[in-house]
């Protein structure tokens, strides 16, 4: 039985009170979803003691709500001390009972006010009409949100009262709160969202096009990169031998050779990988997707993860987390900071320590070894060669003879 690895003092009374019935099915939950044994156990007695408070009091299951949790801590609070973790498992018991149809449904959420329902249309706007991805729209929110609060506070929203003084007032006030790249993904944000209000007849004028411009200059920086004998410290620098270290050198490998992105690692499915084909499909930005060639020591890598260190779980992502509940990383973050700490193990000193670092390394050492910029826009799968341009400051080399003599100096 999964509840096996409990303490055989838990099992005497886990099934006592209206919460006892169910403590077997929770218990093989928990070991499925990879908790400590530790940890389950303590989870167990912590509803065990619920239940027979519940028992105390002629509660059934039935009655074990949001408030009923409540009036239970304060009832601890008067005799011990709660423990760090006590409400993360109560949510996590009510969610279950939810998902047994023990407990009726979350009540419904509030109705929303008119401006969460304008940020929620033009969310839904990003994703059906334009096809961008979660984090577009994660991104531009907060500057259409702050907007909006700047400028109805607490007003009705009359988007045909928006004067295109508004618009580059709120820029000028605000740009100089940002780097120049923030700055320009806030001027971004706003174009859309008032693209999005024309696209709605909200507005009767193309105020988009009164949004100014931040001053920047495309291709004015050098893309970050690491050398190939960097890149080898890194992959070098991770434990094979454990779960963690064959987890990690399987997400830096797909990182160093293939040059995907954090958040296409991150929804990578076992769906995705055919073997049969040597073949990997990745699902980027734009909701496109693109099959690429596996090669052979990232598919060597990736198996010897999925055959000796990929817990079992009902998960279809590839990548798991070290630590219950067992499921996939909830955030692209995840995958940057594997390599933040690869890049610690290695001592190897980066401006950029996210995963794009990798991106921008195989780029720059595929056109040193002499791929063209449209093979290399091929591989990293660039909507445009312009993007790809950018790789093209780096071929120092080929740059020099192009270098004009300096008056009064030499070449």
């Amino acid at each position: 039985m999964a509840h096996e690895f409990l303490n055989p003092k838990i099992r005497t009374y886990m099934h006592e009170g209206p919460l006892g019935p169910y403590s077997d099915e929770y218990a093989a939950l928990l070991h499925e979803q990879g908790y400590y044994p530790v940890y389950a156990t303590w989870q167990i007695r912590w509803v065990a003691v619920l239940s027979q408070w519940l028992q105390q009091r002629g509660f059934q299951a039935k009655d074990l709500t949001p408030a009923t949790v409540a009036c239970y801590f304060r009832f601890r609070k008067r005799r011990w001390r709660v423990r760090r973790g006590e409400h993360s498992v109560s949510k996590r018991y009510l969610a279950f009972l939810r998902h047994k149809g023990i407990l009726p449904s979350e009540a419904p959420p509030r109705a929303k006010n008119a401006r969460e329902l304008a940020e929620e249309n033009f969310e839904r706007y990003l994703f059906d009409e334009r096809g961008l991805s979660q984090a577009t729209a994660t991104n531009y929110l907060p500057f259409v949100r702050r907007f909006l609060a700047e400028r109805f506070e607490r007003r009705p929203l009359r988007f045909d009262r928006l004067r295109a003084t508004d618009i580059t007032g709120h820029v000028q006030r605000h740009a100089r709160d940002f780097c120049p790249k923030r700055a320009g993904l806030m001027v971004s944000a706003l174009r859309s969202f008032l693209r999005h209000l024309r696209h709605r007849d909200l507005v009767k004028t193309d105020l988009a096009a009164c949004v100014p411009t931040i001053a920047t200059w495309r291709l004015s920086t050098l893309p970050k990169f690491l050398s190939p004998d960097q890149v080898r410290r890194v992959l070098g620098g991770c434990d094979r031998r454990t779960p963690i270290g064959r987890r990690d050198y399987a997400v830096l490998m797909l990182l160093a050779h293939l040059g995907l992105r954090a958040g296409e690692v991150m929804i990578l499915t076992l769906d995705d990988l055919h073997w049969e084909t040597g073949a990997i499909t990745v699902r980027g930005k734009g909701r496109r997707q693109a099959r690429l060639p596996m090669p052979h020591n990232v598919g060597r890598a990736l198996a010897s993860y999925l055959k000796k260190s990929r817990p079992p779980c009902s998960s279809r992502r590839v990548f798991i987390r070290s630590r219950a509940p067992r499921q996939g990383f909830s955030h692209a973050g995840s995958v940057g900071d594997i390599v933040q700490r690869a890049l610690e193990r290695a001592g190897v000193s980066s401006a950029r320590q996210g995963a794009h670092l990798f991106r921008h390394s195989l780029a720059t050492n595929m056109l040193r070894r002499g791929a063209s910029l449209t093979e290399i826009g091929q591989l990293l799968r660039h909507r445009g060669a312009d993007t790809t341009s950018i790789y093209a400051k780096v071929d120092l080399t080929s740059l020099r003879p192009l270098a004009l003599s300096w008056p009064g100096g030499s070449r």
